[in-house]
């Protein structure tokens, strides 16, 4: 073993002169191989250096070029070739022969199993590396260990790439990185140097005495300067991560460094990229904490932690700055907001006030030249906006349709001086336009009774539709609003009134009623919007009623809680023992949507009870409150589960259950109601005017048809004929003086309800509800006159109509020797606005109407009857309308349920029915029939010999 050692000490110093001793000393044996054949050096294409080379590279002395004429002095023979190469004496390529060889090769000793992992002299690597596995495989044979060196410190043999490979091969497929190493670290010591050779960096440092390196040197001295730039960065990556061992391909490494310029620093990708144990060295690499145990790894951790730490700081800091920044820019944007919509309401608060004034300006105006402007030319502008909250909108299905309801306002044309512009909230196809103007222009075919007579008046009205009426689709806007925004229509209706006397009519008053009046600068015919909304409910028409002093039903009104509500039904029922039927009604609805009922005597178990107690007092000991007591404890116990059990909604898709009912109830607040005591009850609907000048008119009145239920009116029979026509008048009268009284102006409409009350047997009228708004049914009124010439007198509760040319002929004779006045014939319709069908809007209006016409359903313009059909929407077309004109109530309301069956029959498959209130209606108005049969019966009774003189 002392021979092997200084066997490796004289081969790398040969120069040394005590070493050159021991080679004399007798019984020294060292063989040196003997080199018979010697491969020439392989050419290699050197790659450019980029940049600047260096000047200290490590130790590498300063060389002459090659091609320096510098004389080989004696002394210089007497070295070694080594450092005669190393110094440029002899150029890299040329050949060198020993004629004796400077070292003989031969078998290294191999220790014995129980010595292998012993220290020898030679350098070895640090004790720091892991063991590895003892097997035999992980150790190079003896042939393979006979091109070993040695050094003082760590060692960097050149390994060429096949060994490493096979070593890596050898080793166990568990062994952990550091054993992996230490197993390629030995396997490193045993190869031979080869011009395609690996460097091994040992714990981050390149033994640079090593004959490999040293030769790998020599072989890329032109580029070396790269290579020394990038072998720095390797070795402080390797030493700052603590890597037992890495092997460089210095094939890979040449290739790389070629690539780089002195001044720009490889990255750690690039440095694993030379790297053959790629994989071991990035686990390391990638290992938590190993930047920590490398050179500078405390100072490392230090400043690691003290950053942290910072950053935490700076960290916090900051996100508390952020969260002061938000806050102040929230609390500013607030405050901006705020001060914003403050300005806003102020300015809108400021402009309605403004509009307020000029309303009553413009009707102080409007009031003073009434009489001059209602008989000189001048135009109406129809609004038929439903004014009504945003909640009740919003709950509103098809608004933009339920608010085209009323297209008979056109007839306003019958007068020769009035034109009318009409703000339709749909878009109306050429089509529609094109039947509406020949239904207009039907007036003079029916005045002279020819068709050919028929005149074209599309200069007298205008239907215009606002440009706004797609821009809002989610808002649930009322037609005034959507005016309000489109300055278009604006303009055009300004052009139109143009120096004309004009004035607006209006639907459910509106804000933007106001807006648009004072935008036009027209005045209204109609209520302030506050006033209208305060007495169009159910609370505030009993209290109209109350002042006109007016018979209403029992009922109670202004309930805003549960307990007001049983308390006040438990009073009402106890005081109204007859009443079978309780309704409820909330205060903003209409239509029926609002409105409940329950019979409450057939539901309530202590009925039977109080009727005992009322019969144990006296009729004036039973009007004082303190005998009521026991009776009130006990309905008001049963009441509430009563009421969630039994009570039924009219619109029972909105309100499913009790509870759902109540609570829209008691928001909105409404009143309680009793139903009428007879089975046979007829509902009929007034309109009335109140003119600017303070003059009171009935200018319609109407029974009501009840196609979806018996608390929701669909359609009127013209005029009413269920009420004596002077008793109506003085109650219609007196409701119009207490309107009139609170600053009611223009149209408005008043509900009754009429029966026989069973006890006394006399006709009982209850005022029911008040809607001060332009109704549907004076719409179907006004078209009904206009198609059919007539004249509504309400007073006497006829409508009659001039004759027809026939009667005319056969009776002019009789005319001419009296000298009577033109005979008329009376006429009755009945008219609905609210018929549906799902089938209709898989037919075109046009299909439809040569349909009827092909079953005889039309208007006879000789006679002055018929049916008129009213089309609303082109586009869904599932609702219609309907007025039949006839000489009798009896024969219109068969020929009106006949003209349904057809048009049901028509447009329904066997199979599929849809979704109609045509047949609701039909029943209605079968039951109507025989109602007004058993009346005629009992009127010929009472009066023959008038029955006999209109058979006569």
């Amino acid at each position: 073993m002392k021979q092997l050692e200084m066997d490796v000490k004289i081969m790398l110093d040969p120069e040394n002169i005590n070493k050159k001793a021991v080679l004399k000393q007798q019984g020294y044996e060292t063989r040196l191989p003997r080199i018979t054949k010697r491969k020439p050096a392989p050419t290699n294409s050197q790659k450019g250096v980029k940049g600047h080379t260096t000047s200290q590279l490590w130790v590498l002395p300063a060389s002459p070029r090659v091609d320096s004429p510098l004389p080989l002095l004696e002394q210089d023979m007497k070295k070694d070739i080594l450092s005669l190469t190393e110094r440029r004496l002899i150029p890299p390529a040329a050949k060198i022969t020993f004629q004796t060889p400077p070292v003989v090769f031969k078998a290294a000793p191999l220790h014995e199993f129980h010595r292998q992992h012993k220290k020898s002299a030679v350098g070895e690597v640090s004790s720091k590396v892991e063991r590895v596995s003892t097997e035999p495989s992980a150790f190079p044979s003896s042939k393979e260990a006979s091109g070993g060196s040695s050094s003082k410190g760590n060692t960097a043999p050149l390994l060429p790439s096949s060994s490493l490979d096979s070593t890596r091969k050898s080793k166990p497929a568990h062994a952990y990185p550091a054993q992996q190493l230490h197993c390629e670290l030995q396997a490193a010591q045993t190869q031979d140097p080869s011009p395609d050779c690996d460097i091994a960096v040992y714990h981050g440092t390149i033994d640079q005495t090593a004959p490999g390196f040293l030769a790998f040197k020599q072989r890329y001295c032109l580029s070396w300067g790269s290579v020394v730039h990038f072998l720095e960065h390797t070795e402080k990556l390797l030493k700052d991560y603590a890597v037992p061992l890495a092997t460089i391909s210095c094939q890979k490494l040449v290739e790389a460094a070629s690539d780089f310029v002195l001044n720009e620093n490889p990255t750690k990708s690039d440095i694993l990229s030379v790297i053959k144990n790629r994989s071991t060295v990035e686990k390391i690499l990638n290992r938590p904490g190993q930047r920590y145990k490398g050179q500078g790894g405390p100072e490392m951790a230090a400043v690691k932690i003290q950053a942290t730490w910072r950053r935490h700081q700076a960290r916090r800091a900051y996100v508390r700055l952020r969260q002061q920044q938000w806050a102040s820019g929230v609390i500013a944007i607030s405050w901006l907001l705020r001060s914003h919509m403050a300005r806003v309401k102020k300015s809108l608060k400021e402009s309605r006030q403004r509009h307020l004034e000029n309303f009553y300006i413009r009707a102080k105006h409007l009031a003073a030249n009434w009489n001059r402007i209602r008989t000189s030319r001048r135009t109406i502008i129809h609004i038929p906006s439903l004014g009504y909250s945003q909640c009740i909108r919003e709950r509103t299905p098809d608004l933009a349709l339920q608010q085209n309801l009323q297209l008979g306002r056109l007839c306003d044309i019958l007068d020769a001086n009035v034109d009318v512009i009409y703000i339709c909230p749909l878009h109306l196809s050429e089509e529609l336009l094109q039947y509406y103007n020949k239904l207009l222009g039907l007036q003079a075919a029916v005045r002279s009774g020819n068709p050919e007579d028929m005149s074209d008046l599309q200069d007298r009205f205008r239907i215009l539709t606002p440009e706004a009426i797609n821009s809002f689709p989610r808002h649930h806007m009322c037609l005034a609003t959507q005016l309000k925004y489109s300055p278009k229509t604006i303009q055009r209706i300004k052009i139109l009134i143009q120096s004309r006397d004009a004035y607006i009519i209006g639907g459910v008053p509106h804000k933007d009623d106001l807006a648009v009046a004072d935008m036009l600068n027209v005045p209204i015919l109609g209520s302030v919007p506050e006033v209208a909304h305060l007495y169009s409910t159910k609370s505030g028409s009993k209290r109209i009623f109350a002042s006109a002093c007016v018979p209403t039903p029992p009922g109670e009104s202004d309930i805003y809680s549960h307990e007001q509500l049983i308390g006040a039904l438990s009073q009402l029922v106890v005081d109204n023992m007859e009443v079978r039927r309780w309704l409820f009604k909330m205060n903003d609805e209409y239509g029926g949507n609002g409105t409940a009922f329950c019979d409450i005597i057939l539901h309530l178990e202590c009925y039977h009870w109080v009727l005992k107690e009322r019969q144990k007092h006296s009729p004036e000991t039973w009007s004082k409150k303190w005998a009521h007591e026991p009776a009130l404890v006990k309905i008001s116990q049963e009441l509430p589960g009563l009421l969630a059990q039994h009570v039924q909604p009219v619109n029972e898709k909105r309100f499913p259950t009790w509870e759902k009912f109540l609570q829209t109830f008691l928001s909105q607040g409404g009143v309680i109601e009793a139903f009428p005591l007879s089975e046979n009850v007829t509902n009929l609907t007034v309109d009335m005017l109140i003119e600017p000048t303070g003059e009171i008119k009935v200018v319609s009145s109407g029974d009501q048809l009840h196609a979806d239920g018996p608390l929701r009116s669909s359609g009127t029979t013209i005029p009413q004929r269920s009420v004596d026509p002077a008793v109506l008048n003085s109650l219609c009268l007196k409701i119009g003086e207490a309107c009139k009284s609170k600053g009611v102006l223009g149209y408005f409409s008043v509900d009754f309800v009429t029966f026989i009350h069973p006890q006394t047997m006399e006709q009982q009228v209850w005022a029911t509800d008040l809607d001060l708004c332009y109704s549907d049914q004076l719409a179907l009124t006004q078209l009904t006159l206009y198609v059919s010439d007539g004249n509504l007198d309400c007073c006497s509760g006829l409508s009659e109509v001039p004759l027809g040319s026939r009667k005319l002929k056969s009776q002019g004779t009789q005319h001419k020797e009296t000298k009577m006045p033109s005979p008329g014939s009376s006429r009755c319709a009945v008219a609905s606005s609210q018929l549906r069908h799902s089938s209709l809007s898989v037919i075109y209006y046009s299909v439809l109407l040569q349909m009827c016409k092909a079953h005889g359903i039309g208007f006879d313009l000789q006679e002055n009857q018929g049916t008129v059909f009213i089309l609303y929407d082109d586009q869904k077309r599932y609702r219609l309308g309907m007025i039949t004109i006839g000489e009798d109530l009896q024969g219109v309301l068969m020929t009106f349920a006949r003209n349904l069956f057809i048009i049901h029959q028509e447009i329904s498959a066997p199979n599929m029915q849809g979704e109609t209130n045509f047949k609701m209606a039909i029943q209605d108005i079968e039951a109507i029939l025989g109602v007004t049969a058993e009346n005629k019966l009992k009127w010929e009774e009472e009066h023959p010999s008038k029955a006999d003189a209109l058979k006569e």
